[in-house]
């Protein structure tokens, strides 16, 4: 059996004693293996095939293929009722656009006006109570402050209230230009045909 052979300790300058980092890497590989280095062990273990299969599934998971495998009808429903919602409190011009075979992060988006501050915050308590009564929570809320504009996060529903120089500010609805709108029975006050009469109210 073949002794296991260390490298000379070179000293340190200053002190004479031995560095530990020289001590480390003077080491010679036991088993006989002098000279050769241990190459590093191929990944081709099981966790290695689950990250594999892991990625595979993230890139066959695009927003159409998503889509298929869930309920579109039901979460279709469940957003024109939380729109209707809104209209409870006397929402304006609201649009509902199916982005299900777009987006990857939500099924639907809800876009709806406020004449006030106080009343951009009563239509996002509204809906907000209306979707815990169907037992989805708010996942995250977001908003500028002061009632200018607040977003409603529900996973497959995203919902924008914005005060209405504020929404025609931004002008989301142009982003989604190429989705299919949710048809919608809106009643003839919430739709805005003057604004200027609007904005003179507030």
């Amino acid at each position: 059996m073949k002794k296991i052979k260390r490298a000379a300790k070179p000293a340190s300058r200053k002190t004479g004693k031995t560095n530990p980092q020289h001590k480390a890497r003077a080491r010679i590989p036991v088993h006989g293996d002098a000279g050769k280095k241990k190459s590093p062990k191929p990944r081709g273990d099981a966790f290695s095939a689950r990250r594999s299969g892991v990625r595979s599934r993230e890139l066959e998971q695009t927003p159409a293929a998503a889509a298929a495998h869930r309920d579109l009808p039901e979460l279709r429903a469940l957003a024109l009722e939380a729109m209707d919602a809104a209209l409870d409190k006397k929402a304006l011009m609201p649009v509902l656009i199916d982005v299900s075979g777009m987006s990857s992060y939500t099924d639907f988006i809800g876009i709806v006006s406020g004449r006030s501050d106080r009343q951009v915050d009563a239509i996002a308590d509204n809906i907000i109570a209306f979707m815990k009564s169907r037992g989805r929570h708010v996942l995250g809320q977001e908003g500028s402050g002061g009632g200018r504009w607040t977003l409603l996060d529900f996973g497959s529903l995203v919902v924008h209230v914005f005060y209405h120089p504020v929404r025609e500010f931004y002008d989301l609805e142009s982003l989604w230009i190429e989705a299919p709108r949710v048809k919608m029975e809106i009643p003839p006050e919430s739709m805005l045909t003057q604004p200027d009469a609007l904005y003179g109210a507030l």
